[in-house]
């Protein structure tokens, strides 16, 4: 059973403005794959619901069937277990589209990290943004 542990970032700069995703996938402690795409001008948080639905793709195309996303947006992180409403109508379509893509695997679980716990997605997110501008 193929487990991945999936560390998502989105960012945006001026909220809205340019934003980008980034991901970092790795396998039992090694980093297998990361993503560093720009995504245009939107939020922040539409960013890390992209950086989301970019990482789940993937681990579909890598044959996961279980998956844990680590992510420093405590408010994704909260919506997507059901602790917070999405009220943002421009969130839902993403959130619902996340949830649609959990079906695909056996196990999907989402985690809250800190900032310091997410620097190479991070960094991958900001690298497009550099490469953009």
């Amino acid at each position: 059973m193929r487990e991945l542990v999936l560390n998502t970032d989105g960012a945006a700069r001026h909220n809205p403005g340019p934003a980008a995703l980034g991901v970092v996938i790795a396998e039992n402690g090694q980093v297998i794959k990361t993503i560093s795409e720009y995504v245009g001008e939107t939020t922040n948080n539409v960013a890390e619901y992209l950086a989301v639905i970019r990482g789940l793709e993937e681990a579909m195309s890598l044959g996961a069937e279980r998956v844990q996303i680590r992510s420093d947006s405590e408010l994704l992180v909260k919506q997507i277990n059901g602790q917070y409403k999405v009220k943002n109508e421009g969130l839902r379509p993403l959130y619902l589209l996340v949830k649609v893509l959990m079906e695909k695997f056996t196990e999907v679980s989402f985690l809250h990290i800190n900032r310091e716990q997410n620097k190479e997605a991070d960094w991958l997110a900001n690298k497009a943004l550099d490469a953009k501008n």
